[in-house]
């Protein structure tokens, strides 16, 4: 029997909303909750596929332990399987040195939550990969910060670099577009020395974490030129984003050719962000959205940052209804168990503040050509591939160190050089 008969595939398990970072910690879980109750009563899920994680594990994948040391570390991710905030005093070296400091607390079901949260892109890969969808979804997902040994911003493992693996078994090229406001660096570090990924992200830079992400950070030995970073100001706007989004988007196409897209959507470049400063709105950030669907090419839809309640399922409820070409009306649903978190407009759609824009056009266009230029350097769709073939039955066949076994080792020369370029 065919499970598959919609084009777009969306993740969403109900236990993902009952996991809590803390009381004032400003990442909320429930946010994808909400986002799932809009969805449903807008009428979107009857037009979709609807998986869930049990859903993931019985009919599409295992996704477990092997899944995820497939690029996190065997101890990394043994820490995460057995820490509690009932027994973390008891590793609390273990704990500094994988960095669960305050914005990376200890989770009560730590190890479900990462499991909960990776299946749903580990999954939608799989879906894709398979042809059973043009588009999937899961917007539980997107936590771009996590890296190998490593919790970072909010994120404990990195489900945009396991759905990614998961992708290169059965395609040669995979594109990685990030419009969250904060750098998308767990993406970018883990493929930062190949040529089969290229990594895209649009950010606010300087004085903001991570702190990286600079024009100038373009990839290393084979993966030169396929790291593409957009450093920006405060206050960008709808106007700034679909300047620079289309032209840079058109040379990725052009110069990379990419099989399939990872588009990581964090809401936190929307205006009024509880910790970002960009000036989005609604409309303007689904303008990625829809630009990316033009091209024809299979996307897989995460979520990521975003940290105002009430914005972060405007959002991504409208961005549903974008990959399904459903029209949606602007009110909130009656229906919705969550309306009293919409008022006192009841809208799906806000007008944005006033920050002034401090990207101007001369800079935003600099930026540009400066990005355009480095793609050119590229052979168009030319990755060099030693483990590569079409098929589901392709899919054993990739040896996932190769794209990360070096980067240990570069670390430093990476940094040596950074240091001699900033001194000359």
């Amino acid at each position: 029997m065919n499970l598959f008969k919609q084009k777009v595939t969306y993740y969403y398990d109900e236990e993902f909303g009952t996991f809590n970072y803390s009381t004032t910690h400003p990442m909320k879980p429930l946010r994808v909750a909400i986002t799932d109750d809009l969805v449903g009563h807008y009428g979107l899920k009857q037009y979709m596929n609807c998986i869930d994680q049990s859903f993931v594990q019985t009919y599409i994948k295992m996704v477990d332990e092997e899944v995820l040391t497939q690029f996190h570390s065997e101890e990394y991710i043994n820490l995460i399987k057995i820490i509690t905030p009932e027994n973390k005093c008891q590793h609390e070296d273990q704990l500094y040195r994988f960095n669960f400091m305050e914005d990376c607390p200890v989770l009560d079901r730590l190890f479900d939550f990462c499991l909960c949260q990776t299946s749903g892109s580990v999954g939608a890969a799989c879906v894709i990969a398979d042809q059973k969808s043009n588009i999937a979804i899961n917007w539980s997902g997107g936590l771009h910060h996590a890296k190998q040994s490593e919790a970072s911003g909010f994120c404990y493992v990195n489900d945009c670099v396991l759905g990614i693996l998961e992708l290169l078994k059965t395609y040669q090229r995979v594109l990685y577009v990030d419009i969250d406001i904060h750098h998308g660096d767990g993406v970018e570090e883990a493929f930062y020395l190949t040529d089969r990924v290229m990594t895209c992200s649009f950010h606010k830079f300087k004085e903001y974490f991570p702190g990286t992400g600079h024009i100038d950070d373009i990839g290393h030995d084979k993966g030169k030129y396929y790291a593409v970073n957009f450093p920006l100001n405060e206050g960008l706007n709808d106007d700034s984003i679909q300047l620079i989004f289309k032209p840079v988007i058109d040379s990725i196409m052009e110069n990379f050719r990419p099989d399939v897209v990872m588009l990581q959507g964090g809401t936190d470049s929307l205006s009024g962000d509880r910790l970002g400063c960009f000036n989005l709105s609604i409309k303007g950030h689904g303008s990625c959205t829809e630009y990316l669907k033009k091209f024809n090419v299979p996307i897989i839809m995460v979520g990521g940052g975003g940290y105002t309640l009430r914005n972060v399922p405007r959002c991504w409820t409208y961005e549903t209804s974008l990959a399904l070409n459903v029209p949606i009306p602007d009110n909130i649903p009656d229906e919705s168990d969550y309306k009293v978190y919409f008022g006192p407009e009841y809208k799906l759609h806000l007008p944005i503040s006033n920050m002034e824009e401090q990207n101007s056009k001369e800079y935003l266009e600099k930026n540009i050509i400066q990005i355009i230029d480095n793609l050119k350097q590229i052979q168009p769709g030319c990755a060099q591939i030693d483990h590569y073939a079409i098929g589901k039955e392709s899919r054993q066949k990739i040896d996932y160190q190769e794209l990360f076994s070096q980067y240990n080792d570069k670390r430093e020369e990476m940094q040596l050089e950074q240091n001699q370029d900033q001194q000359d």
